[in-house]
């Protein structure tokens, strides 16, 4: 039994749950895009995560998440589309911030 719990979980559950985050990584580039954030910006993101984690962490198959590699591919995949997102957006100016102190 213990082995058929083992199976469901690296068999199952763990892609079921990679698929979610996948998922949500498309959606979230996608509504980066529209806010006006440079989506590119995403792949730097995980390049950096995975620049500081040197490469470690457990292998793909037995996490409940996409190996930082698996994200930048899928990233640089979904790409065209939020770029289309957010190029047909206004550009907006940066405001300046207040200064503290109401100086």
């Amino acid at each position: 039994m213990a082995a058929l719990g083992a199976g469901a979980q690296v068999g199952v559950l763990l892609p079921f749950s990679r698929k979610h985050e996948s998922e949500a990584d498309y959606i979230g580039i996608l509504l980066a895009a529209d806010a006006g954030y440079d989506p590119r910006e995403s792949v730097a993101l995980w390049e950096r995560m995975e620049q500081v984690s040197g490469g470690g962490g457990p292998a793909e198959f037995l996490s409940t998440h996409p190996s930082h590699d698996t994200r930048i591919d899928q990233l640089k995949e979904w790409m065209p589309e939020a770029m289309a997102i957010y190029q047909k957006r206004t550009p907006i100016p940066a405001a300046p911030l207040p200064e503290v102190g109401g100086r």
